[in-house]
């Protein structure tokens, strides 16, 4: 079976069935057929997992899953599975399990499940189908699939607040997909291709190109960055936080801030080549726009009391790791970049779990309200106290491996002024969330006795549906950084994608 499966060119197919399915099923359901959804979200999560496993095995033994439908000469709908693709899908598929069993905890008898749980399928099958794209084409097709399929999600709680978020967050990624439809359409009538190769589709076009290359990959980076939130196209990730504490997870740990990043690194690997980016200067665009990103957004979270958005700006700080690494000119560099894109996925995942915790269980959503509130959730800001440490860039956490790589990179490509980069933002990381710690674990609960001591406080913890996703994600976060060089770490993993950029294999 195993054998079988491995020669089959459409497994891309399956894979995406196996959460389109399941979400336009949901979609017809009463919604009192809280069985057959819990169902259809677990087991179409399970298949996808599975499969993923599948194709892991198959890649990891050399094996490369094409599928493609010719549309018009010259384009086609194109579905590679790689090793690039398989980074990507593998943590889709990881984080939209343990999701799910977060949103059935988090929603449970709250209204509109169905209607959440559809689209939250979608949203899933929009960002597996952008990881396996082909070519560009491919990929603004499911790169537009994603932003109507997480509108929903945005404004789902209907409220004033909500409806506005969800339009801030039309206008920003529905001009951003016209800009990267043109860029796309600006290429094909250049050079006839927009295919995704490794080494770069475009890596001997003749120098008289240049120019207009110069200019098409601005107005592709344009386009992609605004899901990455670059600075300053990253208005709407802090207003799309009153979406509820599973979309904010999905948000950014899984689906868009992920597929903007996903964009930066095809646009720099598989259309323009590394080292065509570092002719035309466009490499170090990419890097001087992540270091202001990365400043921008530590600062901007240090002022922030809502728990939510400071993660929000901590999130345009942190994905933006992931285009500073790849446009580096080394594999060492690019190692730290793209193991972040799985690193920090868990970390900020984990961090989301335990806000919408402390607001589900205590109504707390705040940080000057959390005072003591490590006493009342130790398992929950142990879990956050692991995502924050991790995001910080202290070892043994994963956020230490992606920022050691990143640092040894830079000297590595000779841009020493990153390491001070580095240093800065660990610092700021440090400042917007220890005091979250201290105050959680430190400071004393407001409504403590004075005669009998904190006791009569107690433990009120979340849900198990709420906790034991946190913990697992808290556990995977710790465990990628511990066993780094395990054979099964998204590092070693990540290594498999850097040996085919740059011809080189781990040091």
């Amino acid at each position: 079976m195993l054998l079988a499966l491995r020669g089959m060119d459409a497994l891309p197919i399956p894979i995406l069935l196996s959460s389109l399915i399941p979400g336009l099923i949901i979609a017809f359901l009463r919604e009192e057929s809280v069985r057959t959804r819990r169902v259809l979200n677990l087991g179409g999560a399970g298949v996808k997992l599975a499969l993923v496993g599948v194709m892991l095995w198959g890649v990891a033994e050399g094996e490369r899953y094409e599928w493609r439908l010719s549309i018009l000469p010259g384009l086609e709908i194109s579905l590679v599975g790689d090793s690039l693709a398989l980074l990507f899908i593998t943590l889709s598929a990881v984080l939209w399990l343990v999701t799910t069993v977060y949103a059935i905890g988090y929603l449970e008898g709250s209204p509109n499940r169905n209607r959440f749980f559809s689209f939250f399928s979608l949203c899933v099958t929009a960002t597996v189908g952008i990881a396996f794209a082909g070519d560009l084409f491919t990929f603004i097709i499911f790169y537009e699939a994603l932003t109507w399929a997480t509108y929903p999600l945005v404004v789902h709680r209907g409220s004033e607040a909500a409806t506005r978020a969800g339009r801030i967050y039309l206008i920003y990624t529905v001009v951003g997909g016209t800009v990267l439809l043109f860029g796309i359409v600006w290429l094909y009538a250049l050079t006839g291709t927009v295919a995704f190769v490794d080494g770069g589709a475009l890596a001997h076009v003749p120098p008289e190109q240049y120019p207009a290359l110069t200019g098409i990959f601005l107005v592709l980076l344009a386009g992609v960055g605004v899901k990455a939130a670059l600075v300053p196209l990253h208005g709407w990730l802090p207003t799309a936080m009153v979406a509820p504490a599973p979309v904010s997870a999905l948000l950014h740990a899984v689906a868009v801030v992920k597929a903007g990043a996903f964009g930066i690194v095809r646009i720099l690997y598989s259309v323009f080549g590394i080292e065509l980016s570092w002719t035309l200067g466009m490499a170090y665009v990419v890097i001087g726009a992540a270091a202001v990103t990365i400043l921008y957004g530590s600062l901007r979270a240090l002022y922030q009391d809502d728990l939510k958005r400071r993660l929000a700006f901590s999130t345009v700080s942190q994905v933006s790791y992931i285009a500073l690494g790849t446009a580096m000119s080394g594999p060492l560099g690019a190692a730290g970049g793209l193991v972040h894109l799985v690193h920090q996925g868990l970390m900020k995942i984990t961090l989301f779990f335990c806000a919408g915790n402390i607001s589900e269980t205590h109504g707390i959503s705040r940080v000057s309200e959390m005072a003591g509130i490590g006493r009342r959730m130790p398992w929950t800001m142990a879990a956050f106290s692991i995502g924050a440490l991790g995001m910080i860039g202290l070892p043994p956490i994963a956020g230490f491996i992606s920022k050691w790589y990143l640092g040894v990179g830079a000297i590595e490509a000779g841009l020493p002024w990153i390491i001070g980069l580095l240093i800065a933002s660990s610092l700021l990381n440090a400042a917007y969330f220890l005091p979250i710690l201290k105050t959680a674990w430190l400071d004393p609960h407001p409504d403590a006795s004075s005669g009998e001591g904190e006791d009569v406080i107690g433990i009120r913890e979340a849900g198990p549906l709420l906790l034991l996703p946190t913990l697992a994600t808290a556990a995977l976060a710790l465990g990628a950084g511990v066993f780094a060089e395990a054979e099964i770490s998204p590092l070693r993993w990540v290594w498999m994608v850097v040996d085919r950029v740059f011809g080189l294999v781990q040091p």
